[in-house]
């Protein structure tokens, strides 16, 4: 298994290289535009032109730096990242190729083929009131159509990963911090997704409803790790109290969802998603179960009209954020305040036979980040809480504060449980954060928080959100 992992990225080099050779003269037409950009940008006068200058290396298109951090425990990666595409009648395509890798010899590489449906849409006129007529009550008070056609988009993958340092405590919630020791695990993840958005049905229209699908193919391997201060996984748990440990068998996964996004106001967005997934192993494997999950997104935009920082259906690759031809938006400046107050509600269950069992490392977690980076309950160790089930409440404010600088302050409380019938409400774990937020786009793209309240210590995180580079279509780890 970690042969064929080792190979994966040669294959996408071989695939980098058709790519190249199918396009180009559009690439060579690509770099040119690239570099107008590039010197654009890199004008050196002042602060402000050193940070337009930096967000240009890590966004240019078709070719960048890539950097980012990889899961929480592996450090920050670097590396390089292509990206391609074509436009046709109907279809908008994509392909994205990256290899990264941080300092303890963990690394990422992968291959992502996002192709957007993009039929002719019939566009509606709207009959102006004239001058010399006067608009009722009515007319007045009713807010402006909203006519943002959502598309569907199909996304392929093959992605494989290998980190070196990850931490595991035991199960439950009553798992105490001395019970901790250290793993690696690599996955290669090959499968497709889409999004179906329900667009035609007028009736439901406002809800902006779509239909999600997933189907993926996905090989672990796990491995001890001797190189911390804590013990290697393998001296302290076994099978038992550690599902998964003595075998990874090669797993199919199937997920099923819908999403809502309902129109409500300028000022409040709600993404709402529920998911049932599928996990079948390999014959004669017993780790075979089934999970649903409910993710609930509230916002608030303290001033203004509310706007997404990246569409569950943007159509574009893990480090894409805009089409080929247009420019990534750049550090902001503006001296207009903006900021908002989040809530999430998340809620995963799983089910499995008595003769069945989910294996340690597809089971989500709370404390620092999991392992797709996500912060929950950040006071405590990344990875502290782990079982199959969870509930987590998180509420988050953020505001800017001077030019691309803001704020950011965070409340979290959760728990995990092995028993599904104890998800509720009693005896959460708590976790208070603040810090301060780099700000592109309009949105927080970089965080250091300080975060303490767990009554293990307090823990101190630096991240960037993948959003602006469209990380919605890199697999998730479990």
């Amino acid at each position: 298994m970690d042969t064929r992992m080792r190979y994966l990225p040669l294959g996408l080099l071989a695939l980098s290289c058709t790519f190249l050779g199918a396009q180009e003269s559009t690439l060579h037409a690509d770099f040119h535009l690239e570099g107008e950009h590039f010197r654009s940008a890199c004008k050196i006068q002042n602060a402000k032109s050193l940070l337009s200058c930096g967000v240009e290396l890590l966004t240019a298109q078709p070719l960048h730096q890539a950097a980012g951090n990889l899961a929480p425990q592996n450090g920050f990666a670097a590396g390089i990242a292509f990206v391609g595409g074509k436009n046709t009648t109907n279809w908008r395509d994509s392909w994205n190729i990256d290899a990264v890798g941080s300092y303890n010899a963990s690394y990422r590489a992968g291959g992502y083929l996002t192709m957007v449906h993009t039929p002719p849409v019939k566009i509606r006129v709207i009959q102006p009131i004239s001058s010399g007529t006067s608009a009722s009550p009515a007319q007045k008070s009713k807010p402006a159509p909203n006519f943002v056609h959502r598309y569907t988009v199909i996304n392929l993958y093959a992605q494989t990963i290998s980190l070196n340092q990850l931490f595991y405590f035991g199960l439950g919630n009553a798992s105490l911090p001395q019970g901790q020791t250290a793993y690696g695990m690599s996955e290669t993840v090959i499968g497709l997704s889409a999004i179906k958005p329900a667009f035609e049905i007028a009736a439901i229209r406002k809800l902006n409803l779509s239909l999600n699908g997933e189907i993926n193919g996905r090989m672990v391997g796990l491995r001890g790790n001797t190189s911390t201060s804590v013990p290697s996984i393998g001296a302290v748990y076994n099978p038992a109290t550690a599902p998964g440990l003595d075998s990874q068998p090669a797993m199919a996964q199937l997920g099923e969802g819908i999403r809502l996004e309902p129109e409500i106001g300028d000022r409040v967005e709600l993404n709402y998603l529920g998911k049932f997934e599928q996990y079948a192993p390999s014959a004669g494997s017993h780790q075979s179960f089934l999970r649903w999950t409910l993710d609930l997104n509230h916002t608030y935009a303290l001033y203004g009209q509310t706007h997404s920082s990246a569409s569950s259906a943007s159509g574009h690759g893990p480090d894409q954020c805009s089409d080929l031809k247009s420019p990534c938006p750049s550090i902001s400046y503006s001296r207009n305040l903006s900021g908002s107050i989040g809530v999430r509600l998340l809620l995963s269950e799983s089910v499995h036979s008595s003769s069945n069992s989910v294996p340690f490392y597809f089971q989500p977690t709370l404390g620092g980040s999991n392992i797709d980076g996500q912060s929950m309950l950040p006071s405590y160790p990344d990875y502290r809480f782990r079982a199959p089930n969870l509930i987590y409440l998180g509420t988050n404010l953020e505001h800017s504060v001077w030019g691309p600088l803001g704020f950011a302050a965070s409340w979290d409380e959760g728990k995990v449980e092995q028993a599904r019938d104890k998800i509720n409400f009693d005896h959460l774990k708590h976790s208070f954060a603040t810090g301060v937020t780099i700000r592109a786009g309009g949105f927080p793209m970089v965080r250091l928080l300080f975060a303490w309240g767990g009554r293990e210590g307090t823990h101190t995180i630096f991240n960037m959100n993948t959003s602006l580079l469209g990380g919605s279509a890199r697999p998730s780890l479990y």
